[in-house]
């Protein structure tokens, strides 16, 4: 995406009703085919060779006329105070979106957009599970424009020195790239994915690629140990083995390439209190929030992260998305970076939260015991079958308890929690660590629970509640705590919540 000054001129003028790019339609059409992609492939070919094949061209037909009727029905208009958007023929729709309820604005260009110079505009308000606007598609220009535009509306006295663009505060290198995909584990992904596939077919899919492995191992060197030694034990064995090292290293390999895809070209920049993030390599996208909306922060780091001496920092902020959309919303702050240049960031966004100087608390005495259960009742679980199948020498899996003990005691002593009246945060981790904070002002519920076990042992948990916090992100849960020192917490921080003004 062009970092030049944005020409409002591009747009349509206020109060003047306008359509999307005449392509549209075909954004739209790509967009519902990646959803119905499966049963479409089951009409076409399900039934080829007889009158049942005609049901999928129907059906694609179908599509074609839905994306044709959004592309007429749907209108937007320019306001000074917000947009109107009006959509739908049978059922109609019009919405009405002020500029200073606008919180997130993301641009993003796949490489079918880029051909075309278009890009789809999101608009998020805090909280949606959706986009408020999903305008698929504009010319480029005016996708630029109209992110400028909803910028200096939604906030007038900021418009100052827009046109300049900012330093970046993190830029990452094709170095860092690599590393971050060696961190990480993306390739599993697509690799755990087309295993589940080949599983549909009925097939031993991991024992042919041993056998065929094997084949091509041992085909030079069949003359010195046997024609067949593929087929014997050691000859499987190692070609079991010498597969999953060659397994490994491909799957590091994609990891790196998926990295480089969708982090290429990765800035961080902030423009007169504006955050916004661009990236990738085919497909470009362009998210960015007001400063403000961060709700919470995340900071990782894993046992590959140490070793390479980086972490990773991430945020949810008051317009976090859901789903498939969630990869377009503003969460990477830094997907990796050293230690020092995180503690920098963090110091930058909150320089006086006096984030390194927190007093870190620890858990009650007797949390490892309440970490510990859970691994303890898997082990008899698996203690108690391993004798019924295997008589006695199911016994031996009771050599696991001291170790799930002493996981237990180092998970509790990693762990602790801390609150300066600015800042709250959660530290959990032995081997991959995690810090999870937010700033009190952002907090908007607290809830003090605690199971039967937990009294028992005279201990409670706190959950931290933020706007746009993921349920299936890492929330702020205080876990374990002694009962008093939960309770003087959550009644400390259920003062300052009723004494000050919620802040996104």
């Amino acid at each position: 995406m062009s970092e030049a000054a944005p020409d409002t001129a591009a747009l349509p003028r206020d109060g003047q009703e306008h359509r999307l790019h005449p392509l549209s339609w075909l954004f739209v059409l790509l967009a519902q085919l990646k959803q119905f992609i499966l049963p479409l492939l089951v009409l076409l070919f399900a039934g080829r060779g007889d009158r049942n094949d005609l049901w999928g061209l129907l059906a694609m037909a179908g599509l074609v006329v839905a994306s044709l009727a959004e592309y007429f029905t749907y209108r937007y208009l320019l306001r000074s105070d917000g947009i109107r958007i009006r959509s739908g023929w049978l059922h109609r729709s019009l919405r009405e979106i002020p500029f200073a309820r606008i919180h997130n604005v993301n641009l993003h260009q796949s490489l079918l957009h880029r051909m075309f110079g278009v890009a789809e505009v999101r608009l998020e308000s805090a909280g949606g599970t959706k986009p408020e606007a999903q305008m698929r598609v504009l010319r480029l220009d005016q996708a630029l424009a109209l992110e400028a535009l909803v910028r200096r509306r939604g906030n007038p006295g900021d418009a100052a020195g827009e046109a300049d663009a900012a330093p970046p505060l993190l830029a990452l290198s094709t170095g860092e790239l690599v590393r971050l995909g060696l961190i990480s584990n993306r390739g599993m992904l697509v690799v755990a994915a087309a295993f589940g596939a080949l599983a549909q077919t009925g097939e031993d899919v991991f024992g042919v690629l041993v056998e065929r492995w094997g084949r091509l191992l041992f085909g030079r060197v069949s003359e010195f140990m046997g024609e067949h030694a593929h087929d014997s034990t050691l000859g499987i064995g190692l070609a079991a083995v010498s597969l999953a090292v060659v397994a490994l290293v491909l799957v590091r390999l994609l990891s790196v390439l998926l990295a480089i895809l969708q982090f290429h070209g990765f800035t961080l920049r902030e423009d007169d209190g504006r955050l916004s993030v661009e990236r990738g390599l085919l497909a470009r996208s362009r998210s960015s929030a007001r400063r403000r909306r961060i709700q919470a922060w995340s900071l990782r780091e894993g046992v590959l992260h140490r070793w390479f001496r980086r972490r990773s920092l991430r945020v949810d902020t008051a317009a976090g998305q859901r789903g498939a959309q969630e990869q377009h919303t503003l969460k990477d702050i830094a997907p990796i970076a050293s230690p020092g240049h995180c503690d920098a960031l963090i110091r930058h966004f909150l320089p006086d939260a006096g984030w390194d100087a927190l007093d870190w608390q620890p858990l009650h005495r007797g949390a490892w015991l309440r970490i510990a259960m859970p691994g303890l009742l898997l082990v008899l679980v698996a203690v108690v079958a391993g004798c019924w199948r295997f008589g006695g020498i199911g016994l031996l899996g009771l050599l696991l308890l001291p170790l799930q003990l002493w996981r237990a005691r180092r998970i509790a002593a990693a762990c602790g929690y801390a609150d300066n009246g600015r800042l709250v945060a959660w530290r959990t981790g032995w081997l991959a660590k995690t810090w999870n904070f937010a700033e009190v002002d952002k907090v908007q519920a607290l809830r003090l629970a605690q199971s039967p076990l937990d009294r028992r042992l005279g201990m409670a948990s706190l959950l931290l509640d933020t706007a746009g916090a993921s349920p299936f992100g890492a929330p702020l849960h205080l876990h374990h705590l002694p009962l008093a020192a939960a309770q003087a917490l959550s009644a400390r921080l259920g003062a300052q919540l009723a004494r000050r003004r919620l802040q996104w």
